[in-house]
């Protein structure tokens, strides 16, 4: 796994990915970097209900700073934001594409991030389509499999150590704001 700056041990959580795709999916530079420099995501699947996964997770997403796309067959509003059918109807190309949707669906959300000049595809725990990785990072996409964006960004970029979460990040340094 990759390194960021100082001691982090990594955190593997059941999955499916063989020990070469989590060094590919799973990378932890690869993440760090995506959560450092991104600023819009595509919320793919977002859910209007609160209780939801994707809710959740948008919410603290946007809570964070980031543009918030909500990409569902149902119209309008969520989190304060119009809804959007597809990736090809949002107003500009978004830095990371968030899916929801199940492992067969992934192909699909795939394709249209690369069609419409996406930076990165991230797929939730247990969401996993090795062919879509593959052909996201050779059109020049980043890719994270089987991952929570928020647990990844609590973990290297928000509190979740002041709130008592061993991040297994050995660190003295405040996050930045």
């Amino acid at each position: 796994m990759g390194s960021g700056p100082g001691i982090a041990c990594s955190i593997r959580l059941n999955t499916s990915l063989t020990e070469r795709e989590q060094e590919l999916y799973q990378d932890e530079g690869t993440i760090r970097s995506l959560l450092e420099q991104s600023r819009t995501v595509a919320v793919v699947g977002l859910s209007a209900d609160d209780q939801r996964a994707s809710h959740f997770v948008a919410s603290y997403l946007r809570s964070e700073g980031y543009k918030i796309y909500p990409v569902t067959p149902r119209a309008g509003r969520i989190l304060g934001e119009p809804t959007h059918p597809d990736l090809a109807s949002l107003p500009e190309s978004v830095d990371i594409v968030d899916i929801f949707r199940p492992s067969q669906e992934i192909a699909r959300w795939v394709d249209q991030a690369i069609a419409t000049g996406a930076k990165a595809v991230w797929t939730q725990l247990k969401l996993v389509d090795i062919a879509a990785a593959e052909r996201a990072r050779a059109a020049g996409l980043a890719v994270v499999l089987d991952k929570c964006v928020k647990m990844e960004h609590g973990r290297w970029l928000g509190g979740l150590h002041f709130a008592g979460m061993n991040t297994e990040i050995v660190s003295a340094r405040r996050r930045r704001r």
